[in-house]
């Protein structure tokens, strides 16, 4: 039968409509989706109201069929981030990558640190967010484009950290691997399991049930806003915070060539002229921004937004650690609960190296009160008075109070996440 001009209009009009909304959906919640007549056969076209017809008489469906929990551990350097991103990694039904924006900043800016400016740090952003949408959508060949010397035939051996995550030390991505290798050290994973195929690890990211990324390359919450409205993504983001005195007495431990100059201040007494203070102020600017439009609560993050402070994750390990499974609707798995049991009650010499997660997370919670000189904590406390406020650490206003550990400097809060 023959297709009247009348059905070939609407059936154009219906193309268009169809257009229009696919664009739409790049901020709307959710894609509904209605059968289209087939124009070989018009015969249902016939009627003028054929479309309100279908999609009336057919449910609607989010764009996510899969329904995967997509989730990015929102962080800064030093703040605890290696530590929640092994809540995901032991996981058994969740794909976790650490820190795969790595490559894109040394792709683009590879001179690019701390201490660069906010228009340096956003120029990587764009770049950031695209290699983000692919990763969640588990194609992990987009990573080609910013990893040097770039794969061939789709296998590589520079993956930044690529012992850091489970996934990629396990069946099928690394068969060499016994039952005695389910506990590999980081090292051991890359010198046994050999270089990464890009295809397999791909295969296994479809074949866990969500997917988790860690960055610290990110610099605030609204930098995602894309990303978190996408609908094609049920992106949760989890802004993890520490108190920026712990910070930066990580940071002066851990990178002690450029924070050689607070070294030297926390040495001698002497706050040296030439002082970088962006080290310290932008994390502190950053948190400010980001957590402010967290608390705000805008529509575009409500049930996507969850602030967790390291200091309470520290202190009751499990139950945070339940919280956030609840927030992220995933059901907690007993690997998980083992792994916590396992690296929070270490003593100071089981971390092997500044990456490391096996520790007495409560008291490596504190331990910059010892770490740092009064001088250098006052200074902090001035500097970032605001976001110390913002998120409920206490000033210590003397050198006696800030080594009395005694006296809590983490008020009680709860933070409720945005639901």
């Amino acid at each position: 039968m023959q297709c009247s001009w009348k059905a070939v209009l609407l059936l154009a009009l219906a193309s268009i409509a169809i257009q229009y909304t696919a664009i739409r959906t790049f901020t709307a919640k959710s894609f509904h989706s209605c059968p289209i007549p087939n124009p070989v056969n018009c015969s249902l076209s016939q009627d003028t109201d054929v479309a309100d017809r279908l999609c009336d008489e057919n449910p609607t469906f989010p764009y996510n069929l899969s329904r995967k929990t997509h989730v990015l551990i929102l962080a800064t350097t030093r703040s605890g981030s290696s530590f929640v991103g092994q809540l995901f990694n032991q996981h058994f039904d969740v794909f976790y990558l650490f820190e795969p924006l790595y490559h894109v900043q040394y792709t683009l800016i590879p001179k690019l640190t701390q201490s660069k400016s906010t228009t340096d740090r956003r120029v990587m952003l764009g770049a950031s967010r695209d290699l983000l949408r692919s990763l969640y959508d588990c194609d992990l060949y987009f990573l080609e484009n910013y990893i040097k010397p770039q794969p061939v035939n789709h296998t590589t051996d520079r993956l930044f950290r690529r012992g850091a995550s489970k996934a990629l030390c396990s069946p099928p991505v690394c068969e060499s691997l016994g039952a005695v290798d389910l506990h590999l050290e980081e090292g051991d994973c890359v010198k046994k399991c050999g270089t990464l195929n890009l295809t397999l690890a791909t295969e296994s990211c479809r074949e866990h049930g969500h997917v988790a990324i860690k960055t610290v390359r990110v610099p605030e919450v609204s930098d995602l806003r894309a990303l978190v409205e996408d609908p094609r993504l049920n992106l949760k983001v989890i802004q993890l915070v520490r108190d920026p005195r712990g910070i930066l007495a990580s940071r002066s431990e851990t990178f002690r060539d450029t924070y050689r100059l607070w070294r030297i201040w926390d040495g001698t007494g002497r706050k040296p002229y030439n002082l970088d203070v962006t080290q310290l102020t932008t994390v502190c600017e950053d948190f400010w921004n980001s957590v402010s439009t967290g608390l705000n609560r805008p529509p575009w993050l409500k049930g996507k937004y969850m602030l967790l402070r390291y200091e309470d994750l520290a202190r009751n390990p499990m139950k945070k650690t339940e919280e956030i499974y609840d927030f992220l609707g995933i059901p907690m798995d007993s690997n998980v609960e083992r792994w916590i049991q396992n690296n929070t009650r270490g003593d100071r010499s089981s971390s092997k190296h500044k990456y490391g997660t096996v520790r007495n997370s409560a008291a490596t919670a504190e331990k910059w009160r010892f770490r740092l000189s009064y001088e250098i904590v006052a200074f902090t406390q001035h500097a970032c008075q605001q976001v110390l406020a913002q998120l409920g650490y206490k000033t210590a206003g003397s050198e006696e109070e800030l080594k009395n550990l005694s006296i809590s400097l983490v008020e009680e809060r709860d933070f409720l996440p945005f639901s």
